[in-house]
């Protein structure tokens, strides 16, 4: 099939590369120039695990390319996909819609033939019933089906997740548009992919309630994580404890400093702004931003703590920047928030990323980025771990110790173990890891 993607970025890209190795044709459209060159020179302007080579595979083919003109592959096209941002909107938190609503406008008098148009970006309840609008007034003469198709694509796993999904989503109020939906997708349901066909208002919501779903399950075992902190028990026990019960499952029950990225602050934010406006208000969303924009700012403090109630003065190191690993998105990563809170503090701070540091750099003007972890701990009085990258599963612990000037490691992703770290002479603070209450309390009970 002949398919336009409108927006090159994560989504867009991901999808168009994805779809072009099925064997359809794509033509990715973006209004960034020098992004365009970029892929056209075969730079990728974003790091995830195979895209580049995906990418690179699928224009050599001839299956894929890159264009800045939106008219004439719109004129050829079976299906047109929007994929541009949405994000939250300055003021009010709404999401904006105003590039969504752009790209149905500017499309609309190209359309030739009977065209589904598909909205992939992120969008609240309703967005189709407006972009079908647009599109009809704009060009009355146009057929076309508008209809939804969320992604479900975890930064890091993208094309994992695009080729092996869960399930595909598709929400329609056209039956025209079931065949085309269905052939777009045909190598992925001949594998038995779930397709699942709704409405395309329950699309639309289906996307925003998965996602503020799981941003409930970060913040529920990170509430949980003070809790065990409080009283002496180890949050790492109680997740597999809860995780084991097939009706809860394990994933997304990892405590840390709080979610970040592209989607769970503003999804979720989006959600409590249209349940707001609909008067079904969802108090536990609601609840669930509140306490994790809270979070990251507290991990701040929690640092502070570890060395002694002051960092004034003192050099922090700092590893990982990217709100999650195998990604350099920096988009509300908790990692802002902490720095900002230890520069407030009175700290120096260093960081070293694997791959987030240049798009940190503007983010951080007064961090001293290093090139490894080992340079980042130079006569730092703190280690602290943010992102879980790989890379920091296995440090030197020894070394890095000789390297620093107090030996305090705060693990925010609880990736090590409290015994090993004291044994190379650290402090060892980690996330919901009250063992040491635990123990301190039964020392008491037994004198």
């Amino acid at each position: 099939m002949r398919i336009v993607m409108i927006g090159s970025g994560y989504v867009g890209l991901v999808s168009g590369a994805c779809f072009a190795d099925f064997g359809h044709q794509v033509i990715c459209v973006d209004k960034d120039e020098s992004k365009i060159a970029r892929l056209n020179a075969g730079q990728i302007p974003i790091y995830e695990p195979g895209l580049d080579d995906l990418v690179a595979r699928n224009v050599a083919s001839g299956r894929l390319a890159f264009t800045t003109e939106l008219s004439a592959p719109v004129e050829q096209a079976d299906v047109v996909f929007i994929a541009v941002g949405t994000p939250s909107r300055r003021g009010d938190g709404h999401a904006d819609l105003s590039y969504v609503y752009a790209a149905a406008a500017e499309m609309a008098p190209s359309l030739k033939g009977f065209t589904v148009v598909v909205t992939k970006s992120t969008v609240p309840v309703g967005t189709g019933d407006e972009v079908e609008r647009i599109i009809g007034e704009t060009n009355p003469e146009a057929q076309f089906a508008v209809a939804s198709n969320p992604e479900f694509l975890r930064e890091g796993a993208a094309i994992e997740d695009f080729k092996r999904p869960d399930r595909i989503v598709i929400g329609i109020e056209d039956e025209r548009a079931r065949p085309v939906m269905e052939e777009v997708y045909r190598p992925l349901y001949l594998n038995q992919a779930p397709l699942l066909f709704t409405g395309r208002r329950t699309s639309e919501l289906i996307k925003y309630a998965a996602n503020a779903f799981l941003a409930v399950k970060i913040t529920f075992i990170n509430e949980i994580a003070d809790l065990c902190e409080a009283v002496g028990a180890d949050v790492q026990q109680v997740a597999r404890g809860i995780g084991l019960d097939n009706r809860i499952g394990s994933k997304f029950l990892h405590a840390g400093p709080g979610y970040g990225g592209s989607c769970f602050p503003k999804d979720t934010l989006a959600l409590v702004k249209t349940a707001e406006d609909s008067g079904a208000p969802i108090r536990i969303v609601e609840a669930t931003v509140a306490v994790n924009d809270s979070r990251k700012r507290a991990m701040g403090r929690k640092i502070i703590t570890a060395c002694g109630g002051s960092v004034r003065g003192k050099k922090i190191a700092v590893l990982g920047l990217t709100f999650k690993p195998n990604t350099d998105d920096m988009r509300d990563a908790p990692s802002l928030a902490i720095i900002q809170a230890l520069e407030d503090g009175g700290a120096q701070v260093a960081a070293f990323d694997p791959e987030g540091m240049a798009a940190a750099r503007p983010l951080l003007p007064n961090v001293e980025f290093a090139t490894s972890p080992y340079e980042a701990a130079d006569g730092a009085s703190a280690l602290v771990i943010v992102t879980e990258w790989n890379a920091f599963r296995a440090l030197d612990l020894e070394a890095l110790r000789a390297r620093m000037a107090e030996g305090v490691l705060v693990d925010l992703r609880n990736i090590y173990r409290p015994d090993a770290v004291e044994a190379a002479g650290f402090t060892y603070t980690g996330v919901g890891r009250g063992l040491a209450v635990a123990s301190e309390a039964m020392a008491i009970a037994a004198e």
